[in-house]
């Protein structure tokens, strides 16, 4: 297959391949997206197919507007309205129980389904003129870091999909949250660009769900993408350092052995010199660690390391979702610096 490249102006071009049953790449401002008509099951398959996705696993029907919710959407609740007001278009995923017309092959077979305005203007754009709700996992192979650029889902899905627009590079860099209002109270089921702290604000008590801090047991079905499997992972195995960040350094140093890499922030760098290093930015801006964390993931995949050591940040604000993002990568596997 021969994989279109678009460009943000060539908007009918994309929308015409979402309207046939195509794949197409998608930039969002979290991440980039595989797309495709989320009403069209055939298609959806597709979406598995081309990732490697277990079909558990399920996706999110990215929208342009709130007004769009009730097409799909049934017993929605004022907190889902409010939510969208204060965080729409943006990047937060709201789980609501699904109208008939949603297939199963977007839900796993439950009777929820995540929604997401995302604010990327060309992503929304697209959706618009295909004028139909857009089904997009991250435009990676599963298992993988996800891509926050065209390169990097390129070296994933090209020859797999029949298109990807270029929308830049992605502003925030870890996935949307996921917060499910279909329990009370409203259960935080993935950390992402839209903080817990922010959700508190609107919705006032919320739940954490233990997936974002554990690994989910076999038999566990999850209500939401990125809860159950590794995810975020490079070839090599990863081991996540956590504590104050001159103590997690020092660990690591006293640790790192030939042939292994890591992943630190800008302050640390020199204290690993000989080794393969990654930065993801300063020690006191999260933001910027969202950005690239997936990069620093993804650059060791063209390095021969053995085994890649990680510095997490305070699991406070974004820095919840970039930690989760690295203990998932790393499987949960876990040390504390001292």
């Amino acid at each position: 297959m021969n994989t279109q490249r678009l460009t943000a102006a060539q908007t009918e071009q994309a929308a015409e391949i979402l309207r046939r049953g195509g794949l197409l790449g998608i930039p969002t401002e979290t991440v980039y997206g595989l797309g495709a008509d989320g009403l069209n099951s055939e298609a959806v398959a597709h979406i598995f197919e081309a990732k490697g996705r277990p079909q558990d696993n399920p996706l999110i029907l990215h929208i342009p507007t709130a007004d769009w919710l009730e097409r799909y959407c049934a017993d929605i609740p004022a907190a889902a309205y409010a939510l969208a007001e204060r965080f729409w278009p943006g990047p937060m995923t709201m789980i609501l129980k699904r109208k008939p017309i949603v297939p199963d092959a977007v839900t796993a077979g439950l009777d929820t389904v995540g929604m997401r305005c995302p604010a990327h203007p060309v992503c929304r754009a697209i959706i618009t003129a295909a004028d139909l709700p857009v089904a997009a996992p991250s435009g990676n192979t599963s298992g993988r870091p996800s891509p926050t650029n065209m390169a990097d889902m390129l070296e994933d899905m090209d020859g797999k999909i029949d298109g990807i627009v270029d929308g830049g590079p992605c502003a925030v860099g870890v996935e949307s949250t996921i917060i499910d209002l279909t329990e009370q109270p409203p259960r935080l089921l993935r950390p992402g660009g839209i903080t817990l702290e922010e959700l508190e604000e609107v919705l006032g008590e919320v739940a954490v769900d233990p997936a974002v801090t554990r690994l989910m047991g076999a038999g566990e079905q999850p209500k939401a993408p990125g809860m159950k499997y590794r995810h975020y992972a490079p070839k090599a195995p990863v081991t996540v350092v956590r504590g104050e960040p001159a103590d997690a350094a020092r660990y690591i140093r006293r640790h790192l052995t030939d042939g292994e890499g890591v992943i630190c922030f800008n302050e640390f760098v020199p204290l690993f010199e000989g080794h393969p290093v990654e930065p993801i930015g300063p020690k006191d801006d999260v933001a910027e660690q969202a950005r690239r964390v997936f990069d620093a993931l993804r650059y060791f995949d063209g390095t021969d390391v053995t085994h890649i050591w990680a510095q997490c940040p305070d699991p406070a604000g974004i820095g919840l979702a970039v930690s989760n993002r690295l203990n998932k990568a790393a499987g949960f596997h876990i040390v504390d610096a001292t």
